[in-house]
């Protein structure tokens, strides 16, 4: 099962709250701008359409609408605490995302397309946050340097073999949450990006 998780709150919590969607909640955030704006709230925290608009390099008229029909869908909400002027604050409602293969094969072409685009736009999400991390990687101390991994593998597995090792890697990753408070000296929020999928051989 496909997941993101965006939340650098999430980072730090034993149990992030990550949203199972529906057909209709896949095609409600099945639009590049969407999925950028609710990455954005999920990483950044609360912001107002504006605030969004310039980071993203987008209108604050696209992010507005947008951003009403992520609400619309329950992926992101208003914030009661910083909404108290005349602009809206905007929150994600889930730390991350998962999504079932079934939508793959659904006999609604329309579900299908909709996959394609989430699973393309967080592939498109995954490149640049690696593009951007060797771009900057110059900036980090050697120690960090060192603690980074830039890997591949090959083995042959069966099906059920590749989802055993995937599930095993989500269980790894997930044994270090909440292992480092937020505020420790020297930490830092680390990306961790998991590819299982099979190849040719011909």
């Amino acid at each position: 099962m496909p997941t993101t998780d965006g939340d650098d709150n999430s980072a730090t919590a034993p149990d992030p709250k990550v949203l199972n969607i529906d057909a209709r909640s896949l095609r409600g955030l099945a639009h590049p701008l969407r999925m950028r704006l609710l990455g954005s709230l999920r990483e950044f925290g609360p912001a107002t359409a504006s605030g969004l608009a310039d980071r993203l390099g987008e209108s604050s008229g696209a992010t507005s609408y947008h951003l009403r029909q992520l609400a619309s869908y329950g992926f992101v909400e208003d914030d009661p605490e910083l909404g108290k002027g005349r602009e809206r604050w905007w929150r994600a409602v889930h730390a991350g995302t998962a999504f079932e293969p079934e939508f793959l094969y659904d006999s609604d072409p329309e579900v299908r397309g909709a996959m394609g685009v989430v699973l393309h736009e967080v592939a498109t999400a995954h490149a640049q946050e690696l593009n951007t991390w060797l771009g900057t990687m110059h900036e980090w101390s050697r120690e960090w340097y060192a603690a980074s991994d830039l890997s591949d593998f090959k083995v042959r597995l069966t099906p059920e073999l590749s989802r055993e090792l995937a599930d095993k890697m989500h269980e790894l990753v997930n044994s270090y949450r909440g292992r480092v408070p937020e505020d420790t000296e020297g930490s830092a929020v680390v990306r961790t990006h998991l590819h299982v999928f099979p190849r040719p051989t011909d």
